[in-house]
């Protein structure tokens, strides 16, 4: 806060006295103007501290009151009359008027120059000019910092902070890309509504109710990116301004980053994945870190298929997670994220590359694992990737007989259900093996789950057994048997019809 009339009113060095015009002694004094004009104000700009003889304020109390009238509507800060040069003692009318305009009036002893005054009041403005400019510097590294931490939404969360106001901004197609403070949904709306003014003049302040908004495009370049809005309680200070034309800059900057850079970073993120999946495995920490991995922490692995071009399912990525390290290989792209929300979040990444490609996404992701152990978890991605072909499965949901089957090819299947192909021709001697596998070799289960006499059922097996020319009482005979018959079955489901 500035130099106050009764700061200056408390200067014991100065000797001054506030005789009249208590109730304004609050205010700020903007500057201190010696001027014996019987009319000062052309000369003033408000917030002044007039002083004065009082030679020429005039010889009788109407004119005297009128005097203090005229300094009071221009906004003057206060009136200081010294004593002991023309007059003997501030005069009654202007004490009296003083009080009835809340102006103060300062008596400024005989011993007192002038210049003393303007000196202590000038000081009192450097002071806090370096205040200010500290504030602002101080908040301008509070924001650089939260650029470094949080980007864009790490920056509008500390200017709202550093300004006790609402902060938005928005792209180009007045999505919101950050948004903190309070009220933010009304300042979104008065974006909408102002949309067409900030695209004519830039930046302006409008009036939002008890409010003030100021709006602000966001360009690095000649191209507008998108805009800021500022709603505050109060009109903002000139270091107000400042912090926010400097949120501006760190915000455009961010929001028109470089295309090499981003080109160096993806060609980076690439290369450190590549690594934990063929190389050495060894990742620098920091660069890990710089990526938003915490070294000892879990992740997720994910390899997607069908995803279409390879950088639009980058830019897709890079839109959907915040945090992740990827590398294409060969027909797939594979992912790595933070476990946490891993699931939810590349449910999202599979709905974006759907709904953006008109495509089904097929793929799989592995259980959470620590970094040291990423090349199990890709293979637990690719075995969910090649269980299941033409969708997305989770390593998680896999059975046994799903790991060895289902991601088979239908001439793999052939293969494995080729020891059944001399029971073919005989339509119920199928389901006859599986009923008696089924049953652990129990013959009377078997048969009762088929519906048939238990002499049928021995009878099928001795046929079953001929045919096949092995013996089906051998532990090795029946697990292959037992994979043939799982192979031909959904082999027969893959049939049409």
């Amino acid at each position: 806060m500035g130099l106050t009339v009764r700061d200056l009113a408390e200067v014991d060095s100065l000797g001054l006295v506030l005789v009249a015009g208590g109730r304004g002694a609050d205010r700020e004094i903007a500057w201190a103007h010696a001027i014996e004009l019987p009319d000062p104000t052309p000369y003033l700009a408000g917030g002044e501290l007039v002083m004065t003889t009082g030679i020429n304020i005039g010889v009788d109390a109407v004119a005297q009151s009128a005097y203090v009238a005229r300094l009071a509507a221009a906004g003057t800060a206060a009136l200081a009359v010294d004593i002991g040069t023309t007059i003997a003692e501030v005069p009654p009318a202007v004490r009296a008027a003083g009080d009835e305009f809340g102006l103060p009036v300062l008596e400024v002893p005989a011993s007192t120059p002038f210049i003393a005054i303007a000196r202590v009041v000038v000081d009192a403005l450097k002071a806090d000019e370096l205040h200010s400019v500290q504030r602002v510097v101080d908040a301008q590294e509070v924001l650089a910092r939260a650029t470094l931490r949080g980007g864009i939404p790490g920056v509008v969360g500390a200017l709202a902070e550093c300004l006790s106001g609402t902060v938005v901004v928005v792209d180009t197609d007045s999505t919101v890309l950050a948004a903190a403070g309070s009220g933010q949904e009304r300042l979104i709306a008065v974006l909408g509504e102002q949309a067409g003014a900030t695209r004519r003049h830039g930046a302006h302040v409008t009036v939002d109710g008890d409010a003030f908004v100021t709006i602000q495009n966001l360009r690095a370049a000649h191209p507008v990116r998108g805009r800021l809005a500022v709603r505050t309680l109060a009109p903002m200070s000139n270091s107000d301004r400042l912090l926010v034309a400097h949120a501006v800059s760190l915000i455009s900057i961010a929001i028109e980053k470089p295309a090499r850079v981003i080109d160096a970073e993806q060609l980076l993120r690439i290369a450190v994945t590549r690594e934990m999946f063929t190389g050495s495995g060894a990742v620098d920490h920091a660069v890990l870190r710089y990526f938003g991995f915490e070294p000892d922490g879990d992740v997720v692995v994910a390899s997607f298929t069908g995803t279409g071009p390879v950088l639009a399912a980058e830019h897709v990525l890079g839109r959907v997670l915040s945090t992740f390290l990827m590398a294409p290989r060969a027909d797939e792209i594979v992912i790595v994220i933070p476990a946490g929300d891993g699931r939810s979040r590349i449910r999202a990444v599979i709905d974006e590359l759907e709904q953006q490609a008109g495509i089904t996404v097929s793929g799989g992701m592995s259980r959470p694992a620590r970094l040291a152990d990423i090349r199990t978890a890709l293979e637990q991605a690719h075995i969910a990737a090649h269980s299941s072909p033409g969708r997305f499965s989770e390593f998680e949901d896999l059975t046994p007989m799903g790991v060895l089957l289902d991601g088979r090819s239908s001439a793999e299947l052939r293969l494995l259900a080729a020891p059944l192909d001399s029971l073919d021709g005989a339509e119920e001697l199928i389901p006859t093996l599986a009923a008696f596998l089924g049953r652990n070799g129990q013959m009377e289960a078997a048969a009762a789950e088929l519906a048939v006499h238990r002499h049928t059922m021995r009878n099928r097996m001795r046929r079953i057994s001929g045919l096949l020319g092995d013996d089906l009482e051998s532990a090795d005979t029946r697990a292959q048997l037992w994979l043939a018959l799982k192979a031909w079955q959904l082999l027969a489901s893959r049939r049409p019809g």
